[in-house]
């Protein structure tokens, strides 16, 4: 086969696989170089502020970078009392990946004393892929670090270049 018609075949296959390429999760970064800290005195709603600027949903994860402080999921009550006894979640790596594995309300408190009285904790609303369809809205791209290839996106993307190839042999 000549080298033109390789490179055409090529060319139309990669065109055509761009239709499976979406991104199906984001990672965000909370606190960007700043990290999960305590915020100022005059800006203790700064997370919850960030993370209603953000559209989360089912399968994206939020990355917490932090030193010497840890972070908790924790219930809704635990939430508004600052209470760390009793988390869902806890970690204190200093680099924390927490994935959103469902949709609704996740309540991440500071685990160290006094740290989430003066503000540092976040709600995040997790909506379902069909929460997003149906109000129309637009992923919101001001601060994904990320971007995340699905499997079932890649094993398409996969199968589809090798039947090209394979084609390429049989009908040329």
């Amino acid at each position: 086969m000549s080298s033109t018609k390789q490179m055409s075949l090529l060319l139309m296959t990669i065109l055509s696989s761009l239709q499976y390429l979406s991104v199906s999760s984001f990672e965000y970064e909370i606190g960007a170089n700043e990290g999960w800290v305590v915020p100022p005195a005059n800006d203790t709603r700064i997370y919850n502020d960030w993370a209603s600027e953000n559209r989360f949903q089912v399968d994206d994860t939020i990355r917490f970078k932090y030193r010497k402080d840890s972070v908790m999921e924790v219930s809704v009550e635990d939430y508004k009392k600052c209470n760390s006894s009793h988390p869902n979640f806890f970690s204190n790596t200093g680099n924390t990946v927490y994935h959103l594995n469902h949709s609704g309300y996740f309540y991440f408190i500071s685990g160290v004393s006094g740290h989430c009285e003066r503000g540092q904790r976040m709600i995040i609303k997790v909506i379902s892929s069909d929460q997003e369809t149906n109000s129309g809205g637009e992923k919101s791209s001001a601060s994904p670090s990320a971007p995340v290839l699905s499997s079932g996106v890649f094993k398409a993307l996969s199968s589809q270049l090798a039947m090209s190839y394979v084609a390429s042999y049989v009908f040329y």
